[in-house]
């Protein structure tokens, strides 16, 4: 398999399929017990940190600089040399060497680089020149991107970039790579950042690695018409490629319309319908069921204030929530949702004002923090049976089926299951529920592509209401209708589709005065 400058590489597969092996053998810190990995003479290849104390005793703007190692250390060697009180002649021909390879790797214009990364990543001038222990989790995240991407390596591989960041950052990031020259290789289950990023997408499935052109939503389109296909044995041959033609004609239109450089359009010349093939994916049976349609009254929240640890992240929030309304809440202070959607579940007091739910409605919730519900050690069927009125095995196992838990994986104990099992285990608890209205934090946490797209599928249908938060921008895009943005100096509650939204030049301004 060969990776070739200006095309990046979407890597995608479940949950243990080995994705981040593969990135670990192809940079070294896994031996492979097969074949070999080459680079080009002379390329460098950066790798995006995930020991995020690594680098704590380091100022910011130098982390940054060393993600081109061998630009920092003849940095390093220079200074030290010209710090020495008895420069001898030698030193000067070293020093001389060391001059012409700085001006070779543009170092002198380094540390304007290295700045302009961390503004791009909103990380704000006042902080380059600290420690990177002085920063939150979240910017020591941003400050280890800026590292991978310094000094335009020639191969650059990401393993979930977009973890831990704001949506305003994973945009900036779509637009940087979008524009990358080099080879670039990803692990993401963000599925909007793959399709606006990729020109290829390797899929690994356990034994086997596959590679194809075209970005996630092609690979999971195609691969779903040729399911379909293969399933209706009625249909000629001449029929389905017809089919195949005319989905690869649409797919390759919009990809027209993107914002992918010039360069990686020509590459959707190359799709090939030899390439598409079934889909063996397991996706989740995600179903809501509502046990009744909600009324005209469903929500109405007055002059609501939410505060976390003494400090008040809104005041003053009101907003009526009418039929069919799916709602997505932002805030550059995520802790506001969570604040927000756990007074409306009553498991927190509101600091004021008051929130009335209509009289039809019964409400599902998914919360960011879920670890409270798995402390025991009991079987998972046994963990489902207390949220159910119908015990018996064979309804559990139906649920429990449907979230991809088969035969003796029933009996698993609820304690020692991973992020994404207790989502899915979660996601289960929601659907004996039968709510007309699902409130959700922050729901692709933790969750594979499979189950992303599946949950995606069903909000979509879903015919109750949605109160959600999300940093997927797939998901609010095509699942909400309206937006309510909670900032400390007031409220944006918009009807509109999220791209408009975010595209909006007078939003963007109302945006800004709300922090």
């Amino acid at each position: 398999m060969k990776f070739i400058p200006g095309n990046c590489y979407g890597i995608i597969g479940a949950n243990g399929a080995g994705k981040s092996t593969f990135l670990k053998a192809l940079y070294g810190e896994v031996d492979s017990t097969t074949g070999s990995v080459s680079f080009g003479p002379g390329e460098r290849l950066s790798v995006l940190k995930q020991n995020h104390f690594e680098f704590d005793d380091c100022q910011v703007l130098d982390t940054v600089m060393m993600g081109h190692r061998h630009l920092w250390d003849v940095k390093n060697e220079k200074d030290a040399i010209y710090s020495k009180p008895d420069f001898s002649d030698e030193d000067g021909i070293r020093a001389a060497e060391l001059e012409s390879l700085f001006a070779e790797m543009d170092g002198w214009n380094a540390e304007s680089d290295a700045a302009s990364l961390l503004s791009g990543l909103g990380i704000k001038e006042e902080h380059h020149y600290k420690l990177l222990k002085e920063l939150s989790g979240r910017e020591k995240v941003k400050v280890l991107l800026a590292q991978a991407l310094f000094g335009k390596p020639d191969n650059l591989l990401l393993d979930e970039p977009t973890n831990d960041l704001d949506l305003e950052t994973v945009d900036w990031l779509e637009n940087y790579l979008t524009n990358f020259n080099n080879t670039v290789l990803v692990v993401s289950h963000d599925r909007h950042f793959l399709d606006s990023i990729s020109t290829h997408t390797v899929d690994i499935d356990y034994n086997n690695i596959s590679l194809f052109a075209g970005n996630y939503s092609y690979w999971y389109e195609s691969s779903q018409l040729a399911l379909r296909q293969q399933q209706a044995q009625n249909k000629k041959a001449e029929e389905k490629k017809k089919e195949l033609q005319e989905f690869i004609a649409r797919f390759s239109a919009n990809v027209a319309k993107s914002k992918q450089t010039t360069s990686r359009k020509k590459m959707i010349e190359k799709l090939n319908i030899e390439e598409i093939k079934p889909s063996t994916r397991k996706y989740p049976g995600i179903i809501f069921t509502p046990s009744r349609e909600p009324g005209n009254n469903i929500l109405e929240v007055t002059e609501l204030g939410g505060s976390f640890e003494g400090q008040m992240l809104f005041k003053n929030l009101s907003f009526t929530v009418e039929k069919d309304d799916k709602i997505v809440f932002l805030s550059r202070d995520t802790r506001s949702m969570t604040v927000l959607f756990d007074i409306l579940n009553g498991l927190k007091k509101a600091d004021k004002g008051t929130f009335e739910w209509g009289q039809t409605i019964t409400t599902a919730y998914l919360p960011l923090e879920n670890s409270e519900f798995f402390k025991k050690p009991i079987p998972l069927i046994d963990w489902l049976a207390q949220y159910s009125d119908d015990t018996s095995e064979m309804f559990m196992r139906g649920y429990l089926g449907k979230m991809l838990f088969s035969g003796e994986e029933i009996y698993k104990n609820a304690n020692v299951l991973s992020g994404g099992e207790k989502v899915r285990c979660m996601i289960a608890r929601m659907m004996l529920r039968n709510a007309n209205v699902m409130i959700l934090d922050t729901p692709t946490n933790h969750l594979d592509l499979e189950s992303i797209q599946a949950f995606n599928n069903t909000l979509i249908r879903f015919k109750g209401n949605i109160l959600m938060s999300s940093h997927d921008h797939e998901f609010i895009q095509t699942v909400c209708n309206r937006i309510i943005e909670i900032g400390p100096k007031g409220v944006i509650d918009k009807r509109m589709d999220y791209d408009d939204y975010i595209m909006d030049e007078k939003i963007r301004e109302l945006r800004n005065r709300l922090y």
